[in-house]
């Protein structure tokens, strides 16, 4: 019960925050003329985040970081993607049933994976949050705790994806969702411009 309880309270500490990935799963919601078409990119992230998290717990993560060339060139990629997805959600419009002015699949799964994989930041709170924590456990409660960290992932994702459905329903086609994108393009520049800047620092 204590691995169940500390996996839900840590995995929510780490993916409640405002970030690139929960925007980009929330806006693909809003703007796919249907959930079924936003699953692409819900279930990658998803995905995305439980192999992070397999990762962190079993201390693979910790020796792909320990070549600084490999986070830099991480990093590169990541701004590079961070700054053409900021591009492609600015100009995006919320889809009526009937347009193809979504996001395709191919693109949300990229976009998906890029937010997902190409973030150092996320990387590093995951092993070293998740990662050290797990070191507490053993056996079955280490087996439960990771459980519970990837169990809450999942339910986030598909809970984001569900809100952003409901927003575009209240909203249809209309200005809120068009406001959400600018600001959406917005953060992620600045994200991008952060990554940047942490490469000179």
């Amino acid at each position: 019960m204590e691995a169940t309880l500390h996996g839900i309270l840590l995995a929510f500490g780490l993916i409640l925050p405002l970030g690139v990935q929960n925007i980009f799963i929330f806006t693909q919601g809003a703007t796919q003329p249907n959930l079924f078409k936003a699953l692409p990119a819900t279930l990658t992230a998803a995905l995305c985040d439980t192999l992070l998290i397999l990762f962190a717990v079993f201390g693979l993560s910790v020796i792909v970081l320990q070549f600084a060339w490999l986070r830099l060139g991480l990093m590169i990629i990541g701004i590079i993607f961070l700054l053409y997805m900021g591009y492609s959600v600015w100009n995006s419009r919320p889809a009526k049933r009937e347009s193809g002015k979504s996001l395709p699949p191919q693109k949300q799964i990229v976009f998906a994976l890029s937010v997902s994989l190409l973030n150092p930041h996320a990387i590093l709170d995951t092993v070293g949050v998740i990662g050290t924590s797990a070191l507490r456990y053993a056996g079955l409660e280490q087996i439960l705790f990771t459980a519970t960290c990837i169990a809450v992932s999942w339910c986030w994702f598909f809970g984001l994806t569900i809100a952003g459905a409901f927003i575009k329903k209240l909203d249809g086609s209309g200005p809120i969702l068009n406001i959400f994108n600018k600001f959406s393009a917005i953060f992620i520049w600045l994200t991008a411009l952060l990554l940047l800047k942490s490469l000179f620092a």
